[in-house]
């Protein structure tokens, strides 16, 4: 059976999405990717709402069976963590809503997935999404080259079978 997977990486300027296909065979194409954009003069709340509602969007066109998250690390600005955290919420909640199940992933997981090597570079994660999905760029912007990584590393997880069932 075929499944669509759809990958977020989220924050509040740029949540990244890619919404992949995982076929019979287990071979993986990619269906779309892009970044869902707010602009920093908005209000916060106001820009929760647009997310909210193009994540809505993207759910509603590409009926996934799973949504991977990526969890958050942060080292150094606690604020910046903060709101990026609450911009993951709003995906945790816009999937909760959609009844999509829900695995989340941390970097290091979504590297090991894609390149095997936990402290991969952004480059050789990148170049590995080209390549797992037979595309012929890397794809821009670089969340939602991550955002691909996410959906990736959902397929082939094991946590698949055992995501927050709605």
């Amino acid at each position: 059976m075929e499944k669509v997977i759809l990958g977020i990486d989220p924050g509040i300027a740029d949540t990244g999405y890619g919404v992949i296909k995982k076929a019979k065979n287990g071979e993986l194409s990619c269906i779309d990717y892009g970044s869902i954009k707010t602009k920093a003069g908005i209000k916060l709340p106001v820009r929760l709402e647009i997310i909210n509602k193009e994540l809505e969007k993207i759910i509603n066109k590409y009926k996934p069976s799973l949504v991977g998250v990526e969890e958050l690390f942060f080292c150094n600005n606690v604020k910046t963590a903060l709101i990026v955290g609450q911009a993951r919420g709003v995906v945790l909640l816009t999937a909760q809503q959609k009844k999509v199940p829900l695995v989340e992933f941390t970097p290091l997981q979504v590297k090991q997935a894609v390149s095997a090597y936990g402290k991969a570079s952004k480059l050789q994660v990148q170049k590995m999404v080209k390549l797992l999905l037979n595309l012929k760029e890397i794809p821009k912007p670089d969340d939602a080259a991550d955002a691909l990584a996410v959906a990736i590393c959902a397929t082939n997880s094991n946590n698949a079978n055992n995501a927050n069932k709605c």
